[in-house]
This record gives C-alpha cells, sequence and structure tokens, in this order.
C-alpha cells in the first residue's frame, strides 16, 4: 500500500497553460460554479507553451478581413484534411476571446493610431490578422490569465504531474497525479477531466517547447484507450536558434520577422527559398520553409553549425527595435547581433497537430474526459498556420470550460478503486529500487536522435522501420531502468516518466507516418514525394483487444472542397 492523498473535485484540469486556464476560467464563470482543480507540472503562469509565443494570436477584426478569409487560409495552411467544423469553429469564435482577454482578462494588446487593435502580418495568411503584444504577446496572455486563475477560487497544485487517468469502466472518473516536490501520489476523483498538458516535440534532438513539455497528456489518453488522429502530423518551425549544446537550443526566432521581410540564406550565401517556392519565398508556410533548410543542410549547403542564416538587418535597427525588441534581446542574451548581422538557426520540433480525437467541445471517445490546445486533433490539419496556435488554445479550452461544466452538472463522481490506485503506484515507482541500471537521460539523447534522423522533417519507409525498431528497445530499456536516490525532487525518475510518455507518442507518430505513404503538410515521404488526392483522409488510431489499429476516416468537406476534387459533386463530397 502506498501514501495516496485523497482529493474529491468537480472538475479535474490537467495543465495550466492557454488552454487550461482558460478552461478553468469559462466553467467558473457558468451558473453551475463548479469546484475546479487545476494541476500544474511547473508553476502556474510560468511553464507550458502559451508563455512562450512570440507571433501572436489570429483573429479577424478588420472589414476587409472576414472569417471565410481565415478559413481559407487554414485549411489550405492544413492540406485540406483540418476537421472543417473544428476549423471553422476556431474562425469563428477568434474574436470574442480577443474582447474577452482584454475586457475581462486585462490583456492589452498593440495598437494603431486610431485606437483599434494592430495586426501584423504571418506566413500563410491572406490578410494581416495576426494579433499581438509586441513580439512577446504569450506572456501577456498568460501573466493576465494567471492573475485570474489565482483570484477565481480555482484550486492549483503546482509542480504536480498527471501520471493516468482513473478509470471506471470507459469512463474517465479521475486521476492520478504526483507531486514532484514531495514524491507523494494524488488520487483525485472528478466528474470530468480534462487533459491541457501540451505535446511531445520535446522527443526531437532540436525543439522549441518548454523543457517540462513531455506529451503527458496524450501518454495518459493512450493508455487509457482514447481515440487518436492524425499522429504522423508534427511541425517543424523553421527559424530555431542555433546555440551549440544549450538548452537554448531550438528555441524561437518568431515568424513575424519572416512576415516583416526576413532573408534566408545557406552556408554558401544563396537565398535558397528562391529555388523552392519563388513566389512567396520566405513567407511561405512553416513546412515548406523547414522542409526546405532541412535538404539544404543535408546537401551540404548548410552554416558551420548544421544550419541556416535568418538576416533582417536590412530592415533596419530602428524597425526592428521598435517591432522586435524580444527577439533583439534574445539573440543578444547568446552573442548574436539580429540588428546588424546574420544570424543561424534551424528547424526546429515545434508542433503536434495530431492529437487525441475531439469535437467541437473538445470532448473525446472517452465519456467524461476532455481535451483542448496541443492534447487534442483535428484543427490544424496537416499543418498549423503560425498565430492558429494559441488561438486555439483560447478558443478550444474556452468551450471545453463550458462543457465539462455543463457535464458535472448532470453527471455523478465515478467512483475510483483502490486496487486500480495501488496497482498504479506500483508501476510508477518501480523504477524506485535505489540501484542505478540504466541512465534515463542516455536514453533521451537516443530518442532524440532517432526521432530527429529517422521520423523527423523528411521520411522514408526504411528509415521509419528502423525508427520503429530503435523505439521497441528504447521502451524496453525505460521499463527496465532504475534510478538512486527517493521519489521527493528526483529528476532521474522523473526522467523516466517523461520517456514512457514521449516514447509512446513517438511510436504512433512513427507508426502513423510509414502508413501515409504520401507527401502532405508537415509530413513529407521522400519515397512519395507528392501529395495523392487519394489520402485526402485522417488516419484513426483506436485500441482493440489491447493493440492499437488504424483504419482511414476520408475527410468530411463539410463547408470547402479543395481543388483538386472541385470536379466532382458536392453532394458525392459530402457523403464520403
Amino acid at each position: 500500500m502506498h501514501a495516496v492523498e485523497e482529493i474529491e473535485t468537480d472538475l479535474l484540469i490537467i495543465g495550466a497553460g492557454g488552454a487550461g486556464m482558460m478552461a478553468a476560467l469559462h466553467a467558473l464563470q457558468t451558473g453551475q460554479r463548479p469546484r475546479v482543480l487545476i494541476a500544474v507540472k511547473g508553476l502556474p503562469g510560468q511553464s507550458g507553451c502559451t508563455r512562450m509565443v512570440q507571433g501572436g494570436f489570429n483573429a479577424v477584426l478588420h472589414p476587409d478581413d472576414s472569417c471565410e478569409k481565415h478559413f481559407l487560409d487554414t485549411v489550405k495552411g492544413g492540406a485540406w484534411i483540418n476537421h472543417q467544423e473544428l476549423a471553422w469553429t476556431l474562425v469563428k469564435e477568434a474574436p470574442e476571446r480577443i474582447l474577452e482577454l482584454e475586457n475581462r482578462a486585462g490583456c492589452l494588446f498593440d495598437r494603431n493610431p486610431d485606437g483599434t487593435i494592430h495586426q501584423k502580418p504571418f506566413a500563410g495568411q491572406s490578410f494581416d490578422r495576426t494579433v499581438h503584444k509586441g513580439d512577446l504577446t504569450g506572456i501577456e496572455i498568460m501573466s493576465n490569465l494567471r492573475d485570474s486563475i489565482l483570484e477565481s477560487g480555482a484550486r492549483v497544485l503546482q509542480e504536480t504531474r498527471g501520471l493516468d487517468l482513473l478509470m471506471d469502466g470507459g469512463r474517465a472518473g479521475g486521476a492520478l497525479l504526483l507531486d514532484i516536490r514531495t514524491g507523494r501520489f494524488i488520487a483525485v476523483r472528478a466528474q470530468a477531466v480534462l487533459l491541457a498538458t501540451g505535446g511531445g516535440a520535446t522527443m526531437y534532438k532540436i525543439s522549441s517547447p518548454s523543457l517540462e513539455k513531455s506529451g503527458d497528456g496524450m501518454g495518459m489518453a493512450i493508455r487509457a484507450g482514447a481515440s487518436l488522429l492524425d499522429m504522423e502530423m508534427l511541425q517543424f518551425h523553421p527559424t530555431g536558434l542555433l546555440v551549440g549544446g544549450s538548452v537554448a537550443t531550438g528555441g524561437l526566432l518568431e515568424e513575424g520577422l519572416r512576415g516583416a521581410g526576413a532573408r534566408l540564406y545557406n552556408g554558401l550565401g544563396e537565398r535558397y527559398m528562391e529555388r523552392y517556392d519563388p513566389e512567396t519565398k520566405e513567407r511561405a508556410t512553416r513546412d515548406v520553409i523547414s522542409r526546405s533548410s532541412f535538404l539544404e543542410i543535408r546537401a551540404g549547403r548548410g552554416t558551420p553549425h548544421g544550419g541556416v542564416w535568418i538576416d533582417v538587418s536590412h530592415l533596419g535597427a530602428r524597425f526592428l527595435l521598435k517591432n522586435f525588441p524580444g527577439m533583439v534581446e534574445r539573440c543578444r542574451d547568446y552573442g548574436f547581433d539580429l540588428l546588424h548581422d546574420r544570424v543561424e538557426v534551424s528547424p526546429t520540433a515545434h508542433y503536434q497537430m495530431g492529437g487525441v480525437r475531439m469535437d467541437v467541445d473538445g470532448k473525446t471517445s472517452l465519456e467524461g474526459l476532455f481535451v483542448a490546445g496541443e492534447d487534442g486533433a483535428g484543427v490544424h490539419g496537416a499543418n498549423r498556420l503560425g498565430g492558429n496556435g494559441v488561438a486555439d488554445s483560447i478558443v478550444f479550452g474556452a468551450r471545453a470550460g463550458d462543457a465539462m461544466a455543463a457535464y458535472a452538472g448532470c453527471a455523478r463522481t465515478a467512483p475510483v478503486s483502490r486496487a486500480q490506485v495501488d496497482e498504479l503506484c506500483r508501476r510508477w515507482t518501480a523504477p524506485l529500487t535505489g540501484v542505478a541500471v540504466e541512465n534515463p537521460f542516455a536514453i533521451r539523447l537516443e530518442l532524440r536522435n532517432v526521432m530527429w534522423e529517422h521520423a523527423g522533417i523528411v521520411r522514408h519507409a526504411s528509415g521509419l522501420d528502423l525508427a520503429l525498431q530503435q523505439l521497441k528497445r528504447l521502451e524496453e530499456r525505460t521499463q527496465q531502468a532504475r534510478v538512486a536516490g527517493a521519489a521527493a525532487s528526483n529528476p532521474a525518475w522523473n526522467e523516466i516518466l517523461d520517456l514512457t510518455n514521449m516514447i509512446a507518442t513517438g511510436t504512433l507518430v512513427a507508426r502513423s507516418a510509414l502508413l501515409r505513404t504520401e507527401s502532405r503538410g508537415a509530413h513529407y515521404r521522400e519515397d512519395y514525394p507528392r501529395p495523392d488526392a487519394g489520402w485526402l483522409s485522417n488516419i484513426l488510431w483506436e485500441q482493440r483487444d489491447g493493440e492499437w489499429q488504424a483504419a482511414l476516416a476520408p475527410v468530411r468537406f463539410t463547408r470547402l472542397a479543395p481543388p483538386e476534387l472541385e470536379h466532382q459533386d458536392a453532394d458525392h463530397l459530402r457523403r464520403h
């Protein structure tokens, strides 16, 4: 028997980025006034990826813009495999959430001289619709959401991670949590659970998310048997800083730089985007630029440290200091001069478009389980536009909070089996034997290299097969890993917990990438280099008899069909 603290609440929210915070605020504003418990792996307002957002939040505010334009940009950027009702919900409700962030949460976004909200250009968009606060928009949003949460009456457990969902039959009845500082387990019974922990891009050698991100929510959903979608779709941002072996490597130089006119050069001094996308060049979508940069580097035309150059010096120091002070300071911190010189960057693993299958309210295939933000799939299709990520978290976090409160108002609190809790505690504490066997940090390095080399920006069947073999061995080594020390504040033990989730997520990424025999959006198969109209489908993962099985779900073009299918009858498209 393990010492376990027990808590009962109405709503359990795991993750406190933009999605989790917004869900809590919306739930507390409903007439039900539920009890809300938030578990955050780091510190509230200081962890998660929303705080790291530099660029901004896409929303239709200008009279010359429209939801229809934003929707078309989103599904074109997503290579036409978005869930169109999710994408429409995003663009339709984003303007309302901007007003809410300003008027309720207290965010102050940049203004035009006439007092209207300023919107800047981002790649892949037909209109300048990115709302921002300088180039550090996420800090403005998260600081104000944190303050609102602290005043709301929600209970917050900081430095507390989710381990597994507690299941009552096919229903999520709570979760087992771990207080990282004390090493104590917490069993939470809840009427509804929200997974809002973010993705697992840190399983790649070069990545941009906050360091505590390890796909925990997806790992929990996988072990509970929730349906997942399009796991092969993982986005690489084109411009991550190269800072040697520092953890700062992969940190972003924001997309607004390219929107403002940044130029990319290879190690030979060639402006190589003129070869890959002569029309839009550096304002092409993230997948196109990341792939182009990767191919330049692989062909031996990279910079001395294996990257490419970004140059904004021609825009002028005054312009850069006014519009991108955060980026100037970030570069200066690492010894780079963005104002007057080129800076070395590389594609960096950034965002998972795939994840847990959800509807427009964040409901999943498991009763009582909701997702929002990067844990959910379908909004962005095969590629996410810059500025749509934080909009996704805020829009669907709000909707999930509303839906969870309504669900909890008519649901019972599920009983949680003590035997189930004890079994999970036994499983998770197995590595704590006091005898160190297998270094989990070494396993992490191998995982990052495997994913980068064989399941990364450019993929091939042979490499994906190899990745799956190596992932299986890494999974076995992680299960056998043992660490010294007590449970309290044990980084090696927590590394094993992270690895468990990243390997589970990475395995489905590789399996899904092997299945999709075409190139679409962020997914590029060197052995199938072109998109295939026959692949206008989502890859749905469901558990049957304890095994993950994939099925193809043809995209439903409920609002707009892609040009390649325009010759087909619209009714036929809707039926399929």
